[in-house]
């Protein structure tokens, strides 16, 4: 495999409940990464009822859950590390900014593949210790960055409103994390809805979003 390979596992969502005013459905957008270095790379693993879910997109793709090396949550949102626990062959575990194997924990530096081509990077705001991961040399012939709730679906850059009503403990920063993913990455996979391709008029209006508040 000469390339890097994302594969949305599932698509997120987010929306009221028919029958609930006051509630929200949602989960997230679960993403493999399967690595030219013949490793593989979970990115966000839905809610604690959707294990069965799960193993079964692994299996679609020709995996069992002891064949993922690296475990990547976002953030720490139950809907982001539900079913962390079929992952206990992982070697790694990071849930935003804390890195654990087992009951060892410990800062995790660099690149999680053999190529330095897949890294975690910190990307705060919708919670403080968010993190993103940025896939480098993949099969979309770009830089794709998979970054949970930075980002809530594509909507969100014309309607800074999506993803300021879905929570952010520090809007100002999100903004900027936005812009900058926005400008290293040509695809993004966001928490809440279809991966999407960025082009200059959408990295104007994350700009612009920046530079007004």
């Amino acid at each position: 495999m000469s390339q890097n390979q994302v594969i949305v596992l599932q698509a997120g969502y987010s929306h009221n409940d028919a029958n609930e005013p006051n509630a929200m459905r949602a989960n997230c957008s679960c993403t493999l990464i399967r690595c030219r270095d013949g490793s593989n790379i979970i990115v966000d693993t839905l809610t604690a009822w959707d294990g069965d879910q799960l193993k079964s997109l692994l299996a679609a793709q020709g995996l069992q859950p002891a064949d993922i090396n690296v475990v990547v949550c976002t953030h720490g949102h139950s809907d982001h590390i539900g079913c962390n626990y079929l992952f206990q062959e992982a070697r790694l575990h990071i849930v935003g900014s804390c890195a654990s194997n087992r009951d060892l924990y410990f800062e995790h530096a660099g690149a999680l593949d053999a190529h330095g081509e897949v890294l975690v990077e910190q990307t705060p705001g919708h919670t403080l210790s968010c993190v993103s991961v940025v896939v480098h040399n993949t099969q979309l012939n770009g830089t794709v960055g998979i970054c949970g709730d930075l980002f809530e679906r594509r909507a969100d850059i014309d309607d800074a409103q999506i993803w300021q009503a879905a929570g952010s403990e520090d809007e100002k920063r999100q903004a900027q994390e936005r812009h900058r993913l926005a400008e290293l990455c040509e695809h993004i996979v966001p928490g809440h809805g279809q991966m999407f391709a960025l082009n200059a008029e959408l990295r104007r209006k994350l700009r612009s979003c920046v530079e007004t508040m």
